[in-house]
C-alpha cells in the first residue's frame, strides 16, 4: 500500500513498513536534522517541513495509511512538570493533523504516542483523539506495545491508535494477532524464589569485560552529556569505567541499520552530531513495531 508519513522524524514508521512491503509517497517533518535524515534515505519522496503547510491535504498524494506520532512532550509522564496535554504548542499539533484527516480521509490511519496519552487530563485528552477519528468516519481502535517483544531488548511501551473507514472488524486485524501463540508463559516464580527483573539481569563480553543489563529501559530523547539522571538507568560498566549507550546502540535498540542516523553527507570531524542522534532516536518510533503493523496491514489485502 501507499504511505504518507506524518511528523516523520528519522523515519521509524517509514523504515518499517517499506520492511513489510508498503510504499512510502510522502513525509513531512519539521525538525532540520531529522530533515536530513529522510532526505538522505528518501531522497525522490515528496516532503513537507511543517504540517501547518499542508493545506486541507491537497498537497499530499494519494495514499491508503496515513501514519504518524505527533509530539508527545505535553503528555509525557516522563517530565518532571505540568502536563499540558493536548493543549500544549507540541501535543496540540493533533488537532491540525485530524484536520487533514477530516478532509483527505485516507483508508486508513495510524497514531502512536506515549501511554501518558492516555491519562492525560483524566484521560480527556484520549477521549478527544478517539472523538475526532469517529466524527470523521473511522472506526477505532487502540493497543499498547512494547518494543521488547518485537526483538529489540528495550522496555518502551507505546500506545498505537488505528482508525479505518471500513470498519471495526478490520481495525482489530491490524491490532490484534489471528490467532494466539504456542508459546507457553515463564512461571512468575520457582519453589518460592522471587523472580528476578530483566533490569536486573545482566549480561557480560569475555572479550572486554563490558557489562550491560539485559533490557534497556526505555530510550529518552536526551543529549549525550551526562546531567545527572539522563543516562543513570541505562549503561555499559567496564572493570575500570562506566558509559553511556553510543548513538550506533541506540539505533541498534530501536531497530534502525547502523549509523541510519550518520550517513556519509553529515560525516564532518568538525561537527557533533552526537546529541541531535540522541534525541532523534529517543523520540522515534521502534522500527519492529512498525514493521509488525505493516505486515498486519498487508494481510487485509490478502
Amino acid at each position: 500500500m501507499k504511505i504518507a508519513s506524518f511528523f516523520s522524524g528519522i523515519g521509524g514508521f517509514d523504515l518499517g513498513f517499506e520492511k513489510a512491503g508498503h510504499e512510502i509517497v510522502f513525509q513531512c517533518e519539521i525538525d532540520s536534522f531529522c530533515k536530513m535524515i529522510l532526505n538522505y534515505h528518501w531522497p525522490k519522496v515528496p516532503f513537507a517541513d511543517d504540517i501547518l503547510e499542508v493545506q486541507d491535504g491537497k498537497t499530499v498524494p494519494n495514499a491508503d495509511v496515513w501514519c504518524g506520532g505527533f509530539p508527545c512532550q505535553d503528555v509525557s509522564l516522563a517530565r518532571a512538570r505540568q502536563r499540558h496535554g493536548l493543549n500544549g504548542s507540541r501535543s496540540g499539533l493533533f488537532y491540525d493533523f485530524a484536520e487533514l484527516l477530516d478532509h483527505a480521509r485516507p483508508p486508513i490511519v495510524i497514531i502512536e504516542n506515549v501511554p501518558g496519552l492516555l491519562s492525560s487530563n483524566g484521560g480527556k485528552d484520549f477521549e478527544i483523539v478517539i472523538r475526532s477519528l469517529a466524527k470523521s468516519g473511522y472506526a477505532v481502535g487502540w493497543r499498547v506495545f512494547n518494543s521488547q517483544y518485537f526483538g529489540v531488548p528495550q522496555s518502551r511501551s507505546r500506545v498505537y491508535i488505528v482508525g479505518h473507514l471500513g470498519g471495526p472488524r478490520f481495525t482489530s486485524e491490524i491490532l490484534f494477532e489471528p490467532e494466539r501463540s504456542n508459546r507457553k508463559p515463564k512461571a512468575s516464580s520457582v519453589a518460592g524464589k522471587k523472580s528476578i527483573s530483566p533490569f536486573k539481569e545482566s549480561l557480560r563480553d569475555p572479550r572486554t569485560g563490558a557489562i550491560v543489563q539485559r533490557l534497556s529501559y526505555c530510550l529518552a530523547a536526551t543529549s549525550g552529556r551526562h546531567t545527572g539522571t539522563d543516562w543513570s538507568r541505562s549503561y555499559v560498566c567496564y572493570p575500570n569505567a562506566v558509559r553511556r549507550f553510543t548513538p550506533v546502540e541506540y539505533e541498534r535498540l530501536q531497530g534502525f541499520p547502523d549509523n541510519w542516523t550518520y550517513p556519509p553527507q553529515l560525516r564532518n570531524d568538525t561537527i557533533d552530531y552526537d546529541t541531535q542522534r540522541y534525541t532523534a532516536l529517543g523520540n522515534a518510533v521502534s522500527v519492529p513495531v512498525a514493521k509488525w503493523i505493516g505486515q498486519q496491514i498487508a494481510r487485509l489485502g490478502n
